[in-house]
């Protein structure tokens, strides 16, 4: 009689899978052969050379366009062929595990690893359908989006086929309530072993990052311009040249309002090294996580929800491309505001407001550019006050959240009108020209604005802003959209990115823009969790399977646009990115070790941008470029009291390859020195002469 009962259930339960496993392999099969036929579609995950190979492999024929390969023939029979196979093993190892943790008969196992495998991979195949359906009918924007976020839909089909294994591994025969009454009220042993967790994952993260940024500096891979000419404004400091470097119009403040790196300086003093600056920036990035678990803890009264939050934090890839950024300038001080505004919100959360304007006032320190959301943040303190029950502490609190929008307004305002202007003798700001569609000076772009709207929507009703918001939330699984309204609060700065023509040029946050952006994205992240519950009220998705969703997204995320241990770049040698090209210190490193100290320290040298962080602590360091610089007085030519000009010609943006190419050779011959070549050509050197040849 139950073998009567059970069998129908059982049929049912073949037939799912069995539909699920046939719907996914189909479509993921015509996605994986349309990725293969398509180069510019491939390269989200292949390099070049890669691309050719596993085409070659699966026995595909080329086509040419022009001179270059960028189009393939695959064969249905022999990509089907590798998809099932991969499914196949995907089903066995989603069996195999869920019968290792719940004890679950094999054949049940199966069923629910095929079933649960064919989902996902028709998630990931309907790709294929949709960029099937717009490009059929000639909706070519739509379909240039799904092209460019074809990586993202891939990594997040990805994830959610690990985190639902995982979840089936994590189900417990207890009764509901009493897990969540013994997730809830965790021992401090627990919850000391979670937190360890979160500093041994900090930890891994400041290890891993430091090594990248480190063996990047050693290998002349770290540009001066916006990167290592940080540490040239502490080294001028402490020898009484002041807060510059040779770059910039005068002092910094003439660039940014930005000086919280001076905060080094005691232990730049006993440590003067670029590095130094390198590692306190990867921690800095690092603990970002700690007050994301916090923060998620409180919310969701979950342990482990806060860890899968921190860890995702920290596998979070637009805070990865602050560390190293798309350009390789791998420190800029406005890395240290994301943990502070971060910690900030944390204490505005727990009402302790006087700690929280002092890390706001702290931030500002960063950049600027972070009173951009401390603005909206503080008029969104005072409308969820005023929206809330009144307390004892009721006004106050409202009071301080609007104090904070008017007081950050008129910084920013005073910032980019006054103080910018003032340090650079009268001039705009320099970043005016990030938005030249709109006007030259601030007064001009924000006048356009309001009163061309035409022009405005124009520029964000784009494809490239759908891509930077995906770009933005995706990699967290989406877990932003849980809170609206503290998403809303990095709104003006997000329209600004999606102004922004050097962050437009490649949509995505890959260079330092959206820096004040990530701890308002991982505030709503962390915050919204427990708001899943009351949008799907019927399948009450436990705010933990969710945080570990938002982990694993940003794991495969990161693995796709990355270029860390963790990432598909950082393995494939066909790319710039690959490990032992861009982590381990080649011939241009090993040929500049032979010159290294051949220039005195008491000497003013001018230099190329990639050489020019090993000069920074002589008595001058200019940038030799064709950059007109003020202190060669707006002239195509190096200061005049340069004593020493080195070249490197093979560095990424080299023009100069000899020494035939070398401008003072050519205009001042007999001014200049040209050193015999120690190094195969990879640099050339340049003494002045202390008096020019007598000519016959």
């Amino acid at each position: 009689m139950s073998v009567d009962k059970n069998t129908p259930q059982v049929s049912v339960a073949f037939v799912s899978a069995f539909l699920w496993i046939v719907v996914g392999w189909v479509t993921l099969s015509m996605q994986f052969a349309t990725l293969l036929e398509n180069l510019s579609l491939a390269s989200a995950f292949l390099s070049g050379s890669k691309w050719q190979e596993l085409v070659t492999l699966l026995g595909g024929q080329f086509h040419m366009q022009g001179q270059a390969l960028s189009f393939a023939i695959m064969p249905f029979k022999a990509v089907s062929t590798t998809v099932g196979i991969g499914m196949l093993a995907g089903v066995l190892g989603a069996a195999l595990l869920v019968q290792a943790c719940k004890g679950t008969p094999i054949k049940q196992g199966l069923l629910d690893g095929a079933r649960h495998t064919g989902i996902w991979a028709s998630v990931a195949g309907a790709w294929f359908l949709a960029w099937l359906a717009v490009t059929s009918v000639g909706m070519n924007q739509i379909a240039a989006l799904l092209g460019a976020s074809v990586d993202l839909w891939c990594a997040v089909s990805v994830a959610g086929w690990v985190s639902g294994i995982i979840g089936v591994c994590r189900e417990s025969k207890t009764p509901p309530k009493m897990a969540k009454s013994s997730d809830i009220s965790t021992t401090r042993e627990s919850r000391w072993s979670k937190s360890l967790l979160v500093l041994a994952a900090i930890a891994v993260y400041t290890i891993v990052y430091t090594a990248m940024n480190w063996q990047m500096y050693r290998g002349l891979l770290v540009p001066h311009g916006d990167s290592a000419m940080y540490e040239e404004h502490l080294w001028n400091l402490l020898h009484g040249k002041g807060f510059r470097s040779y770059l910039d119009q005068g002092l910094f403040l003439g660039e940014h309002i930005q000086f919280i790196h001076l905060g080094l300086l005691p232990l730049y003093a006993i440590w003067p090294s670029h590095l130094l600056l390198e590692f306190t920036e990867s921690f800095a990035l690092a603990i970002t996580a700690l007050p994301v678990y916090w923060i998620t803890r409180r919310h969701t009264g979950s342990d482990r929800a806060a860890v899968w939050m921190a860890v995702a934090t920290l596998l979070y890839f637009p805070l990865h491309f602050l560390d190293i950024a798309i350009d390789f300038k791998t420190f800029r001080p406005i890395s240290f505001g994301v943990p502070l505004l971060l910690l900030a919100i944390d204490q505005m959360e727990r009402g302790r407001l006087v700690t929280m304007g002092l890390l706001f006032v702290a931030t500002l320190t960063a950049k600027e550019d972070f009173a951009i959301v401390i603005a909206p943040l503080g008029l969104w303190l005072a409308i969820t006050a005023w929206r809330g029950e009144p307390t004892s502490s009721h006004r106050r609190t409202i009071i301080v959240g609007i104090v904070t929008a008017v007081l950050m307004t008129v910084y920013l305002l005073l910032t980019v009108k006054v103080l910018i202007p003032w340090f650079r003798s009268g001039d705009t700001v320099h970043y005016a020209r990030y938005f030249s569609r709109f006007g030259e000076t601030p007064t001009e772009i924000v006048t356009n604005m309001v009163t061309q709207p035409g022009l405005l929507l124009g520029e964000l009703l784009t494809t490239g802003t759908i891509l930077y918001a995906l770009r933005i939330v995706v990699p967290l699984g989406g877990t932003p959209l849980l809170s609206p309204t503290r998403l809303l609060v990095g709104g003006p700065l997000f329209l600004l990115l999606c102004l922004n023509e050097i962050a437009q040029s490649t949509p995505a946050p890959i260079h330092h823009f959206h820096a004040p952006l990530v701890p308002i994205v991982l505030w709503s992240a962390a915050a919204g969790l427990p708001n899943i519950v009351r949008l799907l009220p019927r399948k009450r998705p436990a705010p933990v399977s969710i945080a570990r969703l938002a982990c694993f997204c940003a794991l495969f995320t990161g693995a796709v646009v990355c270029f860390h241990p963790l990432s598909l770049k950082f393995w494939d040698a066909g790319r710039s990115t690959y490990w032992q090209r861009l982590y381990v210190p080649g011939e241009r490193a090993t040929q500049f070790a032979k010159i290294e100290s051949l220039i005195p320290l008491d000497a003013r040298v001018a230099s190329t941008d990639f050489v020019h962080p090993r000069y920074t602590h002589h008595t001058r360091a200019y940038d030799y470029s064709g950059y007109l610089r003020k202190v060669a007085d707006y002239e195509q030519k190096v200061p005049d009291d340069t004593d020493y000009i080195v070249i490197d010609t093979q560095h990424p943006y080299s023009e100069i390859k000899s020494p035939d190419e070398v401008r003072e050779l050519r205009e001042h011959p007999h001014d200049w020195e040209l050193l015999p070549d120690e190094t195969d050509g990879y640099f050339i050197v340049l003494k002045r002469r202390e008096t020019p040849p007598t000519e016959n």
